[in-house]
C-alpha cells in the first residue's frame, strides 16, 4: 500500500514513483486487559486542570517553554511554515556509499516506478551501480522534512530518511581507559577469525517472539507452555586474556571433535579397505601352496 505519490527530480529528468514501507514488525500485538472481566483497557484524552475528558476537534499542538509558559499553535499556524508541499524527491548530489555513517539511517522505504516512469527509474539504479554512489535527496513526508538516501537494492530503489546531524549524539567514551595490550589485539583477532562467516539474515530467528507465540496458542489450548531451553550467559571471567583464551578455546573444541570424527571415519575406511585386500590375497596363497604340493 502506498504511503506518498510523486516524483524523483534527476537533473531535467522526472520520475514518477509511489513510497511503500520497506520494513514491518512481527511483534505480536499484547494489549492491555481487565484481568476480572478481559474487557479491553482504553485511554482517555484527559484535560489535568479540570480532569474531564477532551474532545479531538478541542485539541491543539503546542510547546512548553524553559520558563513554563505554554505556546499553543493551531492549524493555520503550522500551513504558513516554510515547509515544501510539492511531491518532489529533490536529488542534492550523489556521494559514495561508505561515507554515509548507517547511524544516520530512520526509516526506509521503497520507491516503486509508474509505468511511464519505468526506464527513467531503470536508468537512476544502473547508473547508481556503475557509480557505486548512493543520491542524497530531500523529501517532505508528512509535514515533515527530510533528508534521505537513495540507493538500489537488487532491482529497487531504496530511500532512508535519514537524522539531522544535530540528532547524532555524541558517545560517553572519552574518559575511559582504552589502552590495550599487544597481546590481546592478537588473541581478539584469533578470535575474530574462529567466528568469521558470511552473513545471512535468514539464519537467525527471533527466540523471545517464538516462545511467546507458542504461550498464546498453548494457553489458548489449555496446555502447559514449554519451558525455555536457552542457555544463561556464564558467569564473567575478570581477566581479559582469560575471557578470550577461554572464547577461543570454546570455538575451536568444535572443529576439534569434527576432525577427530573425520579421522576415525577415515581411519574406519583404510581398515576395511585393507581387509577386503588381504581376503582377496588369501585363495591366491592357498592357491599357490596346493599347487606347489602337487608339484613336490
Amino acid at each position: 500500500m502506498a504511503i506518498w505519490s510523486g516524483a524523483i527530480a534527476f537533473g531535467l529528468v522526472s520520475i514518477p514513483i509511489k513510497v511503500t514501507a520497506a520494513t514491518g514488525s512481527h511483534d505480536l500485538g499484547l494489549h492491555q486487559y481487565h484481568a476480572a472481566d478481559e474487557g479491553r483497557i482504553r485511554y482517555l484524552k484527559v484535560c489535568e486542570i479540570d480532569d474531564e475528558p477532551v474532545d479531538p476537534d478541542e485539541i491543539v499542538k503546542g510547546f512548553e517553554t524553559p520558563d513554563d509558559e505554554v505556546v499553543l499553535l493551531d492549524e493555520d499556524d503550522l500551513k504558513d511554515l516554510p515547509v515544501s508541499t510539492s511531491k518532489i524527491i529533490e536529488v542534492l548530489e550523489f556521494v559514495p556509499g561508505e561515507q554515509i555513517d548507517p547511524i544516520y539511517y530512520d526509516k526506509s522505504y521503497y520507491l516503486e516506478p509508474d509505468k511511464t516512469g519505468a526506464r527513467p527509474y531503470a536508468l537512476l539504479r544502473e547508473a547508481l551501480v556503475a557509480q557505486g554512489r548512493i543520491a542524497v535527496v530531500k523529501v517532505t513526508l508528512r509535514r515533515r522534512e527530510s533528508l534521505a538516501a537513495l540507493r538500489p537494492r537488487g532491482e529497487a530503489l531504496v530511500m532512508h530518511t535519514m537524522l539531522w546531524p544535530d540528532e547524532i549524539r555524541k558517545p560517553q567514551t572519552a574518559d575511559l581507559d582504552g589502552d590495550v595490550r599487544k597481546q590481546e589485539l592478537e588473541m581478539a583477532g584469533t578470535l575474530i577469525d574462529a567466528m568469521a562467516a558470511d552473513f545471512h539474515p535468514e539464519g537467525y530467528t527471533d527466540a523471545y517472539q517464538e516462545a511467546l507465540a507458542d504461550l498464546i496458542e498453548a494457553k489458548h489450548d489449555g496446555r502447559t507452555a514449554p519451558k525455555s531451553k536457552r542457555e544463561r550467559p556464564k558467569a564473567k571471567v575478570i581477566d581479559l586474556m582469560d575471557a578470550l583464551q577461554q572464547s577461543v578455546d570454546q570455538k575451536r573444541r568444535p572443529a576439534k571433535k569434527t576432525a577427530g570424527k573425520a579421522a576415525k571415519k577415515t581411519a574406519k575406511k583404510a581398515a576395511k579397505k585393507t581387509a577386503k585386500k588381504a581376503a582377496r590375497k588369501a585363495p591366491a596363497k592357498k592357491t599357490a601352496k596346493k599347487t606347489a604340493r602337487k608339484s613336490a
